[in-house]
């Protein structure tokens, strides 16, 4: 590690104002993904800026609108464990808990959650070309060790997915990011917060290098009735997911009235098909439409050498899933849902 400075941001303001004087320093709050990067020699800060001195960000409160704003600088295990997420959106702490460790949970932050990197085997290896760490090098993942890559939404560029299980369930919540700069704050809908990888791969999301998370807005409506979220990984904990699931689910007399599904494990960000969901609207909630709409998500599936499987799992993943949701209860451990 190289050597660097050290600064405690006083404000968001303060923040905003060392980072504009030093263009090669970088924030931290639990530095989970910072860390490591770090340790790679991927990323060499010449000076921390530490955000937890501020406890503003630190909150979630429930506003006058009926939202939930979590603050950037919650840690995942508070988010989890919050009474109005446990109750009002069950999903969201479903996928949280299912990620990373108890250790990792209790530092990292919402907001770091956001802008982590992808786990990318040829990213995190320096003697290894990549395009997301080096653009214009070439993706060796297309034509390696790619069993773990992207089956939707890849370029010739990159086929890297993003890692979080957190931003799934906040996609089919359908939340908001809440940015600030010196010219004030923009509000930026979750499906268009992260990118896909185009001929640009190095960027992860649309965040202005003048932008700091400060919030992530939840919808009124936490689907807490019917959902599920689903993660098949190769070992049941401390794994990164080969696919997840995030169902939000509606009825009204006994017909699908909503239905948001989110992908993970699939692409360089959380994957969306509004248009698919949009079939399902009016149809009973049975397993031959659930087996139309997984369809239709992966309808423009693309697999490689070593990944190919992941289309058929997504698919009975998403068929599981949606089926889950209609009882929640059935998402204890061994218990089955009936199909």
């Amino acid at each position: 590690m190289n050597s660097f400075g050290y600064k405690k941001a006083a404000s968001i303001e303060d923040t905003l104002e060392i980072k504009y004087q030093n263009k090669t320093s970088s924030f931290i709050a639990g530095g989970t993904n910072l860390l490591d990067l770090w340790k790679y020699n991927l990323q060499n800060p010449s000076e921390l800026i530490d955000l937890n001195g501020l406890e503003d960000l630190k909150r979630i409160s429930r506003q006058q609108n009926g939202t939930i704003r979590l603050g950037a600088l919650a840690t995942n295990a508070y988010t989890a464990y919050h009474p109005e997420i446990e109750n009002y959106y069950p999903i969201l702490s479903r996928a949280i808990l299912s990620g990373a460790s108890a250790q990792i949970r209790n530092s990292a932050t919402n907001g770091g959650n956001l802008l982590q990197k992808t786990r990318c085997y040829y990213f995190y290896d320096m003697a290894s070309p990549c395009n997301k760490r080096n653009p214009g090098s070439g993706c060796p993942a297309i034509e390696g060790k790619n069993r773990m890559h992207a089956i939707l939404g890849h370029s010739k560029q990159c086929i890297a997915v993003f890692p979080s299980d957190m931003c799934i369930a906040l996609a089919a919540l359908e939340a908001k990011v809440e940015v600030f700069s010196t010219t004030g704050t923009r509000i930026i809908n979750f499906d268009d917060f992260h990118r896909l990888p185009g001929d640009q791969p190095e960027l992860d999301n649309t965040l202005k290098s003048d932008e700091l998370i400060t919030a992530i807005i939840l919808p009124q409506r936490g689907f807490s009735t019917n959902y599920s979220y689903l993660k098949l990984r190769d070992r049941n904990s401390y794994a990164f997911a080969l696919v997840s699931v995030a169902t939000c689910l509606e009825l009204e007399n006994k017909k699908i009235k909503e239905i948001n599904i989110a992908l993970g494990g699939v692409s360089h960000k959380p994957w969306r098909n509004k248009q698919a969901e949009a079939s399902l609207i009016g149809e009973l909630p049975t397993k031959e439409n659930f087996e139309k709409i997984a369809s239709l998500l992966l309808k423009e599936a693309k697999g490689f050498e070593y990944n190919k499987f992941k289309i058929e799992l997504a698919k009975r993943a998403i068929v599981r899933n949606c089926l889950m949701a209609l009882d929640p209860s059935s998402q204890r451990p061994g218990a089955q849902p009936s199909l």
